[in-house]
């Protein structure tokens, strides 16, 4: 990536390239995924992935600035998302009040909310106060266990028309682009078509503006369980598996370290 996509440019990219996104959480893997990603999301995902929760909701504010710096500084020409983690925009007060710390305590482009035509409001508040949003529509990661468990989304003809009520009120809110997640695909390409700015599907479909995934999923880190719609592009914990058994055996047998690696 030459330079730092703006708002501006992401929203050109509607119906055109697809737009690139993919979860990170540290400076290391940023700067791995810079070149090939158009923007970073820091998701309260790392409650699961680093944590190792079963699910989103205990992710805290201060987690998600303490990673979303680091992925800012591993990352400096990347257009980076923080996910503004469950009990921070129960109402537009609270909403303003900590994205506003977010943005003064990171280089955050913008935050994600989750949630549409009831969150609508609150977008609202953010935007007019200066704060970039990327909305998030769909299934929900942070009302899990309100749903009692993850669902997809778009299945029945009232999902699917408040799907396209969500998309509608999100967009119309002032946010620059939406997350659209487990979902039908037939129905996320019409949310997709519904509205003028991207949307980034996960598990909703190739027919949309762009994709995102979890990092440590589609490079095959996490081993207990891979969604249907991740696909893994590496088999990243057996190759970690077996450089670590190389280096045990080597360091047991006194292999390593060699003349080359000593001073």
């Amino acid at each position: 990536m030459s330079k730092k996509l703006t708002i501006t440019a992401i929203k050109k990219r509607k119906g055109e390239k697809p737009l690139v996104m993919i979860t990170a959480y540290d400076a290391l893997f940023a700067k791995l995924l810079e070149p090939s990603a158009d923007m970073i999301l820091v998701g309260d995902s790392l409650n699961m992935s680093f944590a190792g929760r079963s699910d989103t909701i205990s992710a805290t504010l201060e987690q998600m600035i303490y990673h979303t710096n680091a992925v800012c500084k591993g990352a400096p020409e990347s257009f980076v998302i923080c996910d503004m983690p469950f009990g921070t925009y129960t109402c537009k007060e609270d909403a303003l009040r900590n994205a506003i710390k977010v943005f003064q305590k990171t280089p955050a482009d913008c935050v994600k909310i989750e949630g549409g035509k009831d969150k609508a409001g609150i977008i609202k508040h953010l935007t007019d106060n200066g704060i970039a949003v990327c909305g998030h529509i769909g299934l929900l990661p942070q009302s899990v266990r309100s749903e009692g468990g993850y669902k997809v989304k778009g299945k029945t003809a009232d999902e699917r028309e408040q799907l396209l009520k969500d998309a509608k009120a999100v967009e119309e809110a002032g946010a620059f682009c939406m997350v659209i997640e487990g979902t039908k695909a037939e129905v996320a390409k019409e949310v997709a078509q519904s509205v003028t700015i991207p949307v980034i599907g996960i598990g909703a479909g190739a027919e949309v503006d762009g994709q995102v995934l979890v990092f440590s999923d589609m490079l095959g880190f996490f081993e207990e369980f891979t969604p249907k719609f991740v696909k893994k592009y590496l088999d990243g914990a057996t190759l970690v598996k077996k450089a670590l058994q190389e280096y045990a055996d080597e360091v047991q047998n006194r292999q390593f370290p060699t003349e080359e690696h000593i001073y």
